[in-house]
């Protein structure tokens, strides 16, 4: 996924002009929507966009677990358009478990389409509520007749940035997924609540250096109620 939980970014004071940017960090964790995703990672991602249509490529490495048997490479790939505080997106999630773009595989761990939206209230302001959909494979379960049901799980969540001096900025964000599918079998449910403390360092005029820790609380995960997560990385913008 997306490096800040799942959005791509894009230069909004320049909408209008051609605009890129780039970022990579190391993690502990890989955190995804209240979710344990795997363990210590690498992750990059570029991003290119002109007039508010962008192309957005986002990497993982990274190990499935603390035990470091098993690495999980991804590759996201999304198209989109942003202006006006508002972000559209199409997500391709590809897991290397079976052919690109290939949606055959229904189970957890295949590729995944997903219809993202996004709206950012202002600069002054910058609340952002944000709506998530998968519309092909890896998404759905089994119903008591054994017949496999399309899910379209879907993630809703609503986010607040607050920066603070010195380069310090606070983030929270209250997630839930509103019926039963990949978030939670069960049912709607209350699905994180997730705070990241970040600093910054403004190495020159386009690129800079950060740090953050974050934490994230699954109130109904079966597991990993509490997912902790320290990240250093560089950024291009």
């Amino acid at each position: 996924m997306l490096c800040i939980g799942a959005l791509p970014f894009v230069n909004t004071a320049r909408a209008s002009e051609f605009t890129y940017n780039a970022q990579a960090r190391i993690q502990s964790a890989y955190l995804w929507r209240g979710l344990y995703a795997g363990g210590a990672n690498i992750q990059a991602s570029a991003n290119v966009g002109y007039y508010g249509v962008y192309v957005d490529m986002w990497w993982n490495i990274g190990v499935t677990d603390w035990r470091f048997r098993q690495f999980q490479p991804e590759v996201d790939l999304s198209l989109g358009f942003q202006r006006w505080g508002l972000n559209v997106y199409a997500l391709y999630i590809h897991n290397f478990n079976c052919g690109f773009f290939d949606f055959t595989n229904y189970q957890d761990r295949g590729n995944r389409l997903e219809l993202d939206l996004s709206y950012t209230i202002s600069d002054k302001i910058p609340l952002t509520i944000s709506w998530a959909t998968r519309v092909a494979a890896a998404d759905g379960y089994w119903n008591e007749q054994g017949e496999w049901v399309r899910a379209y799980s879907s993630y809703a969540q609503i986010s607040y940035t607050q920066a603070l001096r010195d380069g310090f900025s606070v983030y929270g964000a209250i997630g839930i997924t509103p019926w039963k599918g990949v978030y939670n079998p069960k049912g709607a449910a209350l699905q994180n609540i997730e705070i990241r403390l970040r600093k910054d360092w403004t190495v020159d005029d386009r690129c800079g250096l950060m740090l953050q820790g974050q934490l994230s609380v699954n109130p109904f995960a079966l597991t990993d109620v509490i997912l902790p997560n320290i990240a250093f990385g560089v950024y291009l913008k």
